[in-house]
């Protein structure tokens, strides 16, 4: 286990490689799930900067992260884009998984949209739909703050009673409607992965509450409510969970439906961002 003194070295020396690469601080940081990348895109002003450039550092190995950082502005809000992230299913620890958020924390982000694709639980979501995040459940056996705490990135004991954003989240149900979306809010339920749930997972997390499943983001949001940041949370609803229909899963139909969804996602992630809280 990386001791105290190294970990906030580490964190040091990547946001310093950072700020000596742009040239206005930016406000709000993105992580983009599997498929989603092509927000990125329509940022102005862009700095990019391959991941292996960053001290420190993981590298995305999936399929859909294309494993770059991208700086740039948005409705004149300069924000940090990750295209692609790191699951704790490629091997890495949670501290790896999570050391993105922790270079935002230290480079003074407070605001933090988390991106992902999700299996359909909830009956009433169909592929394709955007669905804010407004509770999570930790079923991946580890959480990101294990081990000894930091006490100057935050406190030992975080409260989580609201991990993503009321505010926020209210604003997004109404960009939602004003765009012509359903309104739609659920609980998403983390998995370690990387193989599906089975049937009877999926009934299993049903009858506990949750609505979309998946692989990602409750690390991140962890770690970024252990820092003090305000969050908020879409999944793109890509496929239905198992069991729910008789179609078998697969990584190539989750990357097909998030790219058919790509232009709604970016409109409604750009609305999203010029209500940042």
């Amino acid at each position: 286990m990386l001791k105290e003194k190294a970990l906030t070295t580490m964190f040091a020396e990547a946001k310093k490689y950072l700020m000596d690469k742009i040239q206005n601080q930016p406000v709000l940081g993105v992580i983009l799930g599997s498929g989603l990348g092509g927000f990125a895109e329509i940022l102005e002003n862009k700095t990019v900067i391959p991941y292996q450039n960053i001290p420190h550092f993981p590298q995305s190995t999936v399929k859909g992260h294309s494993g770059k950082l991208i700086i740039g502005s948005i409705d004149s809000r300069f924000i940090m884009v990750m295209q692609g992230r790191f699951h704790y299913y490629e091997g890495y620890k949670m501290s790896e998984v999570t050391f993105p958020v922790r270079v935002m924390q230290v480079m003074g982000i407070k605001n933090l949209i988390v991106t992902n694709a999700a299996g359909g639980i909830n009956p009433e979501y169909e592929p394709g739909d955007l669905v804010l995040i407004k509770d999570h459940i930790n079923l991946m056996g580890a959480n990101p703050l294990r081990g000894t705490n930091i006490s100057s990135l935050g406190p030992r004991f975080p409260d989580l009673s609201e991990a993503y954003d009321k505010e926020w989240r209210q604003k997004g149900l109404t960009i939602m409607q004003e765009l012509g979306l359903k309104p739609l809010e659920g609980v998403y339920a983390a998995m370690s992965g990387p193989s599906y749930e089975t049937p009877a997972e999926i009934r299993f997390l049903k009858t506990i509450g949750a609505d979309l499943v998946g692989m990602s983001t409750v690390p991140e949001v962890i770690v970024a409510k252990h820092g003090g940041m305000n969050v908020l949370g879409i999944s793109c609803v890509t496929n239905y969970a198992a069991g729910i229909s008789e179609h078998k899963l697969s990584h190539a139909e989750v990357i097909a439906v998030t790219e058919k969804t790509e232009k709604t996602f970016t409109r409604t992630l750009t609305e999203l961002i010029k209500v940042t809280v």
